[in-house]
């Protein structure tokens, strides 16, 4: 049987970036915002839910959160990954990506949830945790309406990209390559951070 292949691009970024080592957790959302959106807290979970991640956000929640976050610490530094940013940190620089599912991904593929409490996992090689499974995260670019990302994401669209997969996803949908569009399953839906390095 022949596979079929999808061409690769090179990409370059063009400044040092930091991510964070956790999906946004309930506890650091609550910290910021003052509220708490997810599905997964009180009676749904059986530990501490402020350890598992922030679920039920939009884009435009993540945008808010990135935004208050600035504003508290006096800094324009917080963001969301690009796309390619999120990738290449996933893969934790490897050339291609790792075979899934892992000792890194955080997915009971097709259950129910609930989500598990970050750094459950294994970290990738550059010591980020769950960054495949667990939810899927919002990066900064627009979907571009296709099953793969391009070398320059389009400047306005419907929706922004999900990456990563969640706890519930199906084995095809857990990767760093997958480029998934939104909104996303609510309960499912989750972001992560990059600070601009100094």
């Amino acid at each position: 049987m022949r596979q079929a292949t999808v061409p690769g691009f090179i990409v370059t970024m063009k400044k040092p970036y930091l991510m964070g080592r956790y999906e946004v957790t309930q506890g650091e959302w609550k910290k910021v915002m003052g509220s708490n959106p997810s599905i997964f807290q009180g009676a749904k979970v059986k530990d501490d839910a402020d350890r598992h991640p922030v679920e039920n956000v939009t884009w435009a929640d993540a945008k808010a959160f990135v935004a208050k976050l600035n504003q508290l610490e006096k800094t324009t530094a917080y963001r969301l990954p690009t796309e390619m940013e999120w990738e290449w940190a996933a893969r934790a620089g490897a050339f291609r990506a790792p075979s899934i599912p892992g000792e890194n991904a955080m997915a009971h593929v097709g259950m129910q949830g609930p989500t598990a409490p970050v750094g459950t996992k294994a970290p990738n090689a550059f010591g980020l945790y769950d960054v495949i499974g667990n939810v899927w995260e919002w990066v900064d670019d627009f979907y571009n309406e296709k099953i793969v990302p391009g070398p320059t994401p389009p400047t306005s669209g419907k929706t922004h990209v999900l990456k990563g997969g969640s706890y519930m996803s199906h084995v095809n949908d857990l990767g760093s390559a997958i480029h998934a569009g939104g909104p996303g399953d609510p309960f499912t839906t989750g972001f992560r951070i990059v600070k601009d390095a100094p």
